[in-house]
């Protein structure tokens, strides 16, 4: 396509001082949007709104807060008058046993991946519908249309996420706010070099089996997934799960699939 995507959108990006988000900010940017880089990691977060220039704010934002959330979104308001879209990014990944696991450590997870989608999504009906309508994109996983062994209280937030993106969609229509969700396979981002201890060029460059694509997600991939519902492009998608996963969950891979052996 000829001509920026975004031209004159403003969209508001949690967890976006790095990794997908940050991706997904820099993309937008670059399509014309005005961008929100929302984070509690604000020295991260202010150095990508610098590189970035003008059309972009860095606002601390911790996603569970009901008060962060009014404070992110007056400071929105306050430079870019409008808001059109928002991308539900910020969340968190804990390997453990579910026996080993607290009631603390879970509703952690919940809090930061559940609840924070559901209060932003709260938090931006009104400015979206002032603005004429908007575009909610949540950032799930492929753990919220499956189960993940070791991962419980991610998979219980995750599947959340895809059945609150259901019920959004089907009560902010109306308002001309369209609701979609994308589900990303593994991905080589800091997330996940965090709670594997794995060094993200190893994530970049391993081999994986278990996928049809034989490799790890890039964030540039599904920011680009995210750009399309953004924009108009998507004009008549709303509720719709987006799976982007190399192939994980078509099925198990085949012997016919695998690379020929070496003669």
């Amino acid at each position: 396509m000829s001509g920026p995507r975004l031209p004159g959108r403003t969209a508001l990006i949690t967890g976006a001082a790095r990794g997908l988000g940050a991706s997904v900010a820099q993309l937008f940017h670059a399509e014309g949007a005005n961008v929100v880089i929302a984070d509690v990691r604000d020295d991260e977060a202010t150095a990508l709104a610098a590189k970035l220039g003008p059309r972009a704010l860095a606002v601390h934002l911790d996603v569970s807060s009901e008060t962060e959330w009014t404070s992110a979104l007056e400071r929105t308001r306050e430079a870019f008058g409008a808001l059109h879209v928002l991308v539900n990014n910020a969340g968190i990944f804990r390997v453990k046993p579910m026996r080993e696991t607290s009631t603390d450590e879970y509703l952690l997870v919940v809090r930061i991946n559940q609840l924070g989608c559901f209060l932003g999504m709260r938090a931006c009906v009104e400015p979206m519908r002032a603005a004429g309508g908007g575009s909610i994109i949540n950032i799930a996983s492929t753990a919220g249309i499956e189960g993940v062994a070791g991962a419980l209280p991610y998979t219980a937030s995750k599947h959340a996420v895809v059945g609150m993106t259901r019920a959004a969609a089907l009560e902010l229509a109306a308002l001309k706010i369209r609701v979609n969700v994308v589900c990303p396979g593994g991905m080589a981002t800091p997330l996940l070099v965090e709670s594997l201890g794995v060094p993200l060029e190893t994530l970049t460059t391993m081999d994986t089996p278990w996928n049809p694509l034989r490799r790890m997600g890039h964030p540039d991939e599904i920011a680009r997934a995210a750009l399309f519902l953004a924009s108009e492009d998507s004009s008549y998608a709303t509720g719709s799960v987006f799976v982007i996963d190399g192939g994980l969950t078509a099925g198990v891979p085949s012997a016919a699939s695998e690379p020929a052996a070496k003669q």
